[in-house]
């Protein structure tokens, strides 16, 4: 799998872009012509497009309102399920498809969704990071454990690392995402076998074996399972991203933290569908999306990290979402290489093991 990068992932400040640069597969630097302040949309021909995305997608009103308004297509998101479920989705309807452009699968699952011929020829000339030519760079975050910070105290802190969550002490308190379909789960699993090697499957097993919970869906996972004070489920640790803290944010104090020991380096890609009904509106789509009005609305809406420089970040994500410093980054042909063994493994272990 071949992956292309325009420019390097940056945004406005310094925190970004000393996180961005301590990972040592990030994207080189080229030209800052390259970035996407120009990708807001241009007049196109019209009609329809439909984009199949996750479940968790979500965009201002009056931000696709304006879209119609500027290019005159009617453009709607069908929620499909989580980005494991929603690559399973477009594989399966190869050349048929459900819609004309997807978003949200993300580099654990992208190249699964390219071997299965589902997306056309179509990368965005605004793009800063793109692979095989199918698949235009949207955002990225860090998938990471999320702890409810009114659990611990000094004499009960919180984990800190993957070592930490086996200690009897967090006995029944984690819930995770079922990595064969969803992507955080996937990035888990990935950021333990990165972590672990040989030995990720004696740690999936201890894991387990601490009385560890698995939901379908990073939804089910963060919504229904986490107990910090906005949904009240009953697991103090969950498997969420570092972005996700802001929105706990009560009063002006935070309620949840994200342990940046334990993070793996996610980006979110779209594509058109190949046999799309309306290609060239799925294009502009496509370009839309890395318009700095959408890009500058992707923080407060989906809490994940724009990959457009000249982005808006909301001030407080200093605070309460900074990046891991160091987080796994692993290239994606090597993810191919191993995901299907891995995933498979672990459903003996963690599924059918219990």
């Amino acid at each position: 799998m071949k992956v292309s990068f325009a420019i390097g992932i940056a945004t406005a400040g310094a925190l970004l872009l000393g996180a961005c640069a301590s990972g040592s597969d990030a994207p080189a630097s080229a030209a800052s012509t390259a970035a996407p302040q120009g990708a807001d949309a241009a007049p196109a021909a019209g009609g329809s497009v439909t984009v199949l995305v996750y479940d968790s997608f979500a965009l201002p009103e009056d931000v696709i309102a304006d879209f119609t308004a500027t290019t005159g297509i009617d453009v709607s998101f069908e929620p499909v399920g989580d980005a494991g479920v929603l690559t399973n989705q477009i594989a399966l309807t190869a050349g048929a498809p459900l819609g004309d452009a997807v978003y949200g699968i993300d580099n654990t699952f992208a190249s699964r969704a390219i071997a299965s011929g589902a997306l056309a020829d179509y990368v965005s000339p605004h793009a800063v990071e793109s692979v095989d030519g199918k698949l235009t760079a949207i955002d990225f975050s860090d998938v990471c454990f999320n702890v409810d910070l009114a659990a611990f105290d000094a004499g009960n802190p919180a984990p800190a690392t993957f070592e930490d969550l086996l200690d009897p002490a967090y006995a029944g308190m984690v819930s995770v995402s079922n990595p064969t379909t969803s992507s955080p789960g996937l990035a888990l699993l990935l950021a333990t076998y990165a972590t672990y090697g040989d030995g990720w499957a004696d740690y999936w097993r201890q894991l387990r074996d601490n009385g560890l919970k698995v939901s379908a869906g990073w939804s089910d996972t963060y919504f229904v399972d986490f107990s910090a004070p906005n949904y009240g489920g009953d697991f103090p640790i969950v498997l969420s991203y570092a972005s996700s803290p802001p929105s706990e944010v009560i009063d002006g104090e935070p309620t949840t933290a994200a342990l940046l020991d334990t993070c793996f380096r996610q980006t979110e890609y779209a594509g058109v569908l190949d046999g799309a009904a309306n290609p060239e509106g799925a294009q502009a789509v496509v370009d839309w999306l890395l318009s700095d009005t959408v890009q500058s609305a992707l923080p407060e809406n989906m809490y994940v990290y724009p990959i457009s420089p000249t982005a808006t970040i909301p001030a407080t994500w200093e605070q309460f979402a900074p990046l891991a410093q160091n987080p796994v980054i692993m290239d994606p042909a090597h993810i191919a290489e191993h995901r299907d063994r891995l995933l498979r493994e672990w459903s003996e272990i963690v599924i059918e093991g219990r």
